[in-house]
Formats: structure tokens, sequence, C-alpha cells
């Protein structure tokens, strides 16, 4: 059987910890349990202690992301269980992940319903970002930003190198995992209400969120990208030549910048998804 490391970033989430480790250790009594204290000022480490629990320390707040990245590194198990600290993911859940996980799949990704949503904002911001995303891999991704995901740590460590150190971490794996033809599985989960406050900024973090979308999408399919610019361009041009060519019979400089401007973006794209293709050959091992 393989063995299971679950790893718990937590940043001041004693609370959180009281009520979750002992769970965690009914559900999985021989689990090694990673708690990553992210420069902690509360009683963390002292709840980790009470409940036989590993921890890792960071000396000052390095970000989710990076907690994850460490929690990883210091994991000795086949398989990597990742939950958050706040009490939202319940323990009872952890076995329809590992389950399904058996199914040869090499992630699986708790979803969250609408209900599980902490605000109806964030349920719509959640929606965009899981079509944008599942228009990016091709796939259609049902939960783009759990952190409650069980994964294999082989597949998983080879994409430590792209997480970021905040909290978009599970935007960059998941994309990562599809683009990189590793299955992926979601089962449905509903989580409870968080202890203590979140350390998620709704605008700045959204904003971060994008921004990794664009980048992993850049990164593993950038013709998804630069083709509807390149065709936006030509468009353009298109129209503004028949335009010119109506009204004053002449092709102008503008529609050659426009023509001229849509083929360099659309060879750069090209070349891209070259370059792109040599990121394969290590996630083929």
């Amino acid at each position: 059987m393989n063995r299971i490391s679950v790893i718990i970033p937590a940043k001041n989430e004693e609370e959180g910890l009281a009520l979750i480790l002992p769970r965690i250790r009914e559900k999985l009594p021989d689990a090694e349990i990673i708690v990553v204290n992210d420069g902690s000022s509360d009683n963390t480490i002292k709840v980790c202690n009470q409940y036989a629990t590993r921890v890792v320390t960071h000396p000052y707040s390095m970000g989710n992301g990076a907690a994850v990245k460490s929690g990883a590194r210091a994991a000795s198990g086949e398989i990597l269980l990742f939950m958050d600290a706040d009490g939202q993911h319940q323990p009872e859940d952890i076995r329809r992940l590992l389950e399904r996980l058996d199914e040869n799949y090499d992630m699986v990704v708790g979803a969250r319903d609408s209900d599980s949503q902490s605000s109806i904002g964030r349920s719509y911001a959640n929606k965009i970002y899981n079509r944008l995303a599942s228009w990016m891999v091709g796939t259609r991704i049902d939960d783009l930003t759990s952190g409650f995901r069980a994964v294999r740590a082989d597949k998983f460590r080879k994409f430590l190198h792209l997480l970021p150190n905040g909290f978009s971490y599970p935007t960059t794996i998941t994309m990562s995992f599809f683009r990189a033809g590793h299955p992926v599985a979601y089962v449905p989960i509903v989580t409870g209400q968080r202890e203590g406050k979140s350390h998620i900024r709704i605008v700045h973090d959204g904003v971060r969120f994008l921004l990794i979308i664009f980048k992993i999408g850049t990164l593993y399919a950038p013709l998804k990208l630069f083709f509807p610019v390149s065709l936006g361009f030509f468009l353009t041009g298109l129209f503004y030549y028949l335009y010119t060519f109506i009204q004053y019979q002449r092709f102008t400089n503008m529609s050659a910048f426009l023509f001229i401007t849509s083929v360099l973006v659309f060879l750069i794209g090209l070349v891209s998804e070259q370059i792109t293709a040599l990121n394969f050959k290590d996630s083929e091992k």
C-alpha cells in the first residue's frame, strides 16, 4: 500500500488545526501528517505537537504556495494529500479522493459546489476561471482553485519549479497536469465554514489568479493565446482595407501594418508552440 503524506499549510490557524488534526489521525492512523508553519505567531506549533504531527517551520511568512512546496519536499509518501488548515475541508472526504486516485488517476481534486463558496462574488469569479482554464487546456475543469487534492508525489514534484509562492498554486498545478497529459479527476465535496480569518485578498489575488492562468496557458498552449490576437489584427486589417478601398480606392499603410502584425503574432505563437514541446520531455519520464 502506498504511504500517504498529508500536507497542511498553516498561518495562524490554531483553531482549525485543533479541529481537523485528530480527525485526520483517526481516518489515516498510519499517514505522515506534515503541517507547514508559515511564520505563525499563534500556538500553531503547540497544537501540532499534541497530535504527533511533523512540523516544518518557515522563519517568516512566505506564502501558501511556498508552504505547499516545502511540504512536498519534506514528505516521504508516494501519495501527497493537500488540505487547508482552516477546517473547511472534511477529513471524512479523504477516502473518496484516495479511492478515485486508485482508478489510474494522477491527481484527484475535491470540487466544491456553489453553496461551498464563501461569497457570491467568489463563486462567480471561480466559474469564470474554470471556463477560461478549460478553454486553455481543452478539458473541462470543475474547480480550478480547490486546495483539497490527492496527487502522486513523483508527478507533483516535476512541477514544483512552476508553482508560485502565493495562493494560486492550485491553478498552476491543475493546468500543468492537464497540459502535460496526466489524468485528473474531480470528486464533489461540500466545505464547511472556515475557522479564523481568511488571508485571501479578493481583488489582489483574483488578478493574480487571472495572470497565472495566462502564464500557464502561454507556457503550455501559446497558440490558444496568440492565434486569437493574430486573428483580431487580421480581421481589423481586412475590414479597414475594405473600407478604404470602397471609400478611396486605395490600400493604406495602416492596413499593411495590421496584416504584417497579424503574421508576426501568429509566427511568434507558432515558434512558442514548438518551444513549449520541450516541457513535455521531462513529464513523460
